[in-house]
């Protein structure tokens, strides 16, 4: 059986946040704040694993960046969210249980302007303050809320592994729990409200609204059975699009521009998916008959192509353009490092990735790129040096811990390796394989009476955190 991912075409009518209900204690009752959350953590361990989604962190960074602009626009500043991006070329975003908002390749490539890519989010993020999926559990009175966990593993699982999709689905009797699952009609028109109160806040353009829904609803095509099971479309209407406008219309006018970051990450995404040679093409193609946002978007997507097929040299000339032409940015750089790093120059590469984490601190592609460079040529100490002190400004980052830990392992420092590996585990919502590691870090034969208390208090720690099952496992 033939899995395809469903259609949440995360169109946003609008209207504003009035005459919205009282959420209630029935939806808290069923499915809670922190059964939500639970259910998110084990949904992004799935995620983290499943090889669906785009692991690039300028691309996850700049998602994260514009889903939180929205968030902090919205009505619950309390929740946390988490944005991860599909690669599948369908247009198509999706909400989670515990704030999690996953959005297609095909969506972000579909958005001519950043303020249509934020529409669709701004819907979304209006369907989990409002907690829709708990009150749809709430409106059945049924403790369902674990058959949620599976949702994404069996979503990400359905290409690369139609049979275990379907064993997943089935193990999550995702067939029962349909009805729970339908967005009404209420729960759109609600998230359209909330949603474009939320983008008219954030300072974006709400006209662009209307226009990506129509764009959408001329390209949309249903296959009959072919959307999982567990998630539904959220239909959209000339209805819907029709009060979208009336509502837009009544809200003043304001022209925003793209960001350079939404074109550098539409371009990389361009440059990455089918053959290297198709995309050369078409970035040459687009350079040629000045189809573009942003000519300096398709010079950096030409750049990467390029360097797909291995001629690093036309690539090294496509950033020597970007240089002289494009202002200075985070991306850019990163490009310029990883070109000469390719070329076999990792000492230029590390000027390059220095000099430009004086101006960009916190960008994590310089961060990642750097610790990369130093590992690479037997700089361990420079490298924990600079994971130090980047952990600091991102102490949830579970691959700066990677790092660190390849580190460690470069200075022969056995305790310390495995204790960060399991600070990675952790931050990865692995529990178990982080209880591991801790234990080996205790068993390695070495670090100071310091460290192994540090260690031994952390396992305890993380061993009260496990669930029952994994407890018992762990015996």
């Amino acid at each position: 059986m033939k899995f395809v991912y469903f259609l949440l075409l995360m169109f946003i009518p609008v209207a504003m946040a009035d005459g919205l209900p009282d959420l209630g204690e029935v939806a808290q009752t069923v499915m809670t704040p922190q059964d939500e959350q639970r259910i998110g953590e084990e949904i992004l361990r799935d995620v983290a694993s499943s090889g669906e989604v785009v692991n690039d962190i300028e691309v996850i960074d700049y998602l994260q960046a514009l889903g939180y602009r929205l968030a902090t626009n919205g009505p619950d500043n309390r929740q946390r969210f988490t944005f991860f991006v599909v690669r599948d070329n369908s247009i198509n975003a999706f909400a989670l249980p515990g704030g999690v908002i996953g959005v297609h390749t095909g969506l972000i490539q579909s958005a001519t302007s950043e303020s249509e890519l934020a529409s669709v989010l701004a819907h979304e993020i209006g369907h989990v303050v409002q907690r829709h999926l708990a009150r749809m559990v709430a409106q059945q009175r049924q403790d369902a809320w674990q058959s949620f966990a599976a949702m994404a593993f069996a979503l990400l699982a359905s290409r690369s592994n139609p049979q275990l999709a379907g064993a997943s689905l089935q193990a999550a009797q995702a067939g029962a729990i349909q009805k729970q699952l339908d967005y009404t009609r209420e729960h759109e028109r609600e998230a359209d409200r909330v949603g474009l109160q939320i983008l008219n806040q954030a300072g974006f353009d709400t006209r662009a609204m209307p226009a990506f829904f129509e764009q959408l609803m001329k390209g949309t095509r249903f296959y009959e059975g072919g959307a999982p099971s567990f998630l539904r479309t959220h239909p959209l209407t000339t209805e819907r699009i029709a009060d979208i406008r009336n509502r837009v219309e009544q809200l003043p006018y304001r022209q925003v521009v793209d960001s350079d970051e939404f074109h550098y990450v539409r371009a990389k995404l361009r440059a990455t998916q089918g053959s290297p040679q198709q995309a050369i093409e078409w970035f040459d193609e687009t350079l040629r008959d000045k189809r573009y946002g942003s000519e300096a978007a398709q010079h950096y997507g030409l750049a990467i192509a390029r360097m797909r097929t291995n001629n690093l040299e036309a690539a090294r000339q496509e950033v020597r353009w970007l240089h002289e032409h494009a202002p200075h940015h985070a991306m850019i750089e990163t490009l310029a490092a990883n070109v000469e790093a390719s070329m076999g120059n990792p000492l230029e590469a590390q000027r390059i990735y220095q000099q430009a984490l004086r101006t960009f601190p916190d960008h994590r592609g310089l961060i990642y790129g750097d610790a990369d460079v130093l590992l690479a040529t037997g700089q361990p100490d420079a490298a924990l040096k600079l994971l130090a002190e980047k952990l600091q400004t991102y102490p949830g980052d579970a691959h700066l811990y990677e790092l660190q830990s390849q580190a460690y392992t470069q200075q022969g420092k056995n305790l310390l390796r495995h204790q960060a590996q399991g600070e990675a585990y952790y931050r990865s919502y692995n529990l178990p394989s982080a209880v591991e590691q801790m234990e080996l870090a205790l068993k390695s034969g070495d670090g100071d009476f310091y460290q192994l208390s540090i260690v031994e208090a952390r396992l305890k720690q993380l061993r009260q955190m496990l669930d029952p099952k994994d407890k018992k496992r762990e015996k």
